[in-house]
């Protein structure tokens, strides 16, 4: 299919009237700063992926200091997209996460939305939780959409990046990793990539897990993964892959921290809008 065809059958998802009946449900790993104000593409698709005027929503502001803030911001947003029905989970304590009215929302909702903020204090709060097991279990079954932006993003694979430094050479000291929620657990996320100069950060994370694959997404721009391992990117920037599939030889584990980090035969790609990867399969698709 050519490229021009991709681009119309994306333009088609933002709108209600060209929805079909079944909504196909997606995960929306989404690089952070997406546009809230005027075309709404990304967002939109989230909301069209979730159910359209039938979109049951929750969203959940617990990456954010100020959740309040935040949480009615995506709220009104989605209320003027004409969402059925959406409810702020405003989880601040672990304990909150075993709320019995909060885990019957999210077994009842279509789409689920996870904003920015600092993604340690997102897991602290919600990983191991019985609410975040029903938002897991329900996403891998392909029940409900969900989509994280910036935080939100960073927490999706099993191994995260919390942190670290940028605009050096790749070094094991550049890059803080944690466990993430395993939402997608063969990646590991890196968001506002090119924008704050992050690429040597995710090779760092990949050279200390090879068995993983680097993402790193741009702000306004997201990976949309499809159940059967499709990613799709949409937006304005570009969705980098750092896949270590084939590297044959790193020294991270022979040289001290700050030490530059050799990775040999490293495969990059770098994804624009329409473009589409097969997850599983590690290789670029032509007709998706």
């Amino acid at each position: 299919m050519a490229k021009i065809d991709i681009m119309l059958q994306l333009d088609s998802q933002f709108s209600r009237t060209r929805m079909p009946q079944s909504t196909k449900t997606a995960i929306l790993v989404i690089g952070g700063a997406e546009d809230k104000v005027h075309g709404r593409e990304i967002l939109q698709t989230f909301f069209c992926r979730a159910g359209s005027g039938d979109a049951r929503i929750a969203i959940i502001p617990s990456a954010s200091r100020e959740p309040t803030l935040i949480g009615d911001r995506y709220r009104n947003i989605f209320e003027d997209m004409g969402a059925k029905e959406i409810q702020v989970l405003d989880i601040r304590d672990r304990s909150q996460a075993e709320d019995f009215s909060f885990q019957e929302y999210i077994e009842q909702c279509t789409g689920v939305f996870m904003t920015g903020g600092d993604q340690l204090r997102l897991c602290g709060l919600l990983a191991d939780t019985p609410l975040m097991e029903k938002v897991r279990t329900r996403a891998h079954l392909g029940e409900i959409t969900l989509a994280g932006t910036s935080a939100g993003a960073a927490v999706m694979g099993h191994h995260m990046i919390a942190g670290g430094g940028s605009g050096e050479s790749p070094n094991r000291s550049l890059v803080d990793l944690a466990m993430g929620l395993g939402m997608i657990p063969e990646v590991i996320v890196d968001q506002h990539f090119h924008n704050r100069n992050r690429m040597a950060r995710l090779m760092s994370a990949v050279a200390a897990h090879p068995d993983r694959l680097g993402m790193g997404i741009d702000e306004d721009t997201c990976a949309l993964f499809e159940r059967d391992g499709l990613l799709l990117v949409m937006g304005k920037g570009n969705v980098t892959i750092v896949d270590p599939g084939e590297m044959v030889y790193t020294n991270h584990s022979e040289i001290g921290a700050e030490d530059p980090i050799s990775l040999h035969n490293l495969r990059v790609h770098i994804l624009s809008h329409g473009d589409c990867y097969h997850l599983h399969k590690r290789s670029l698709v032509s007709n998706c």
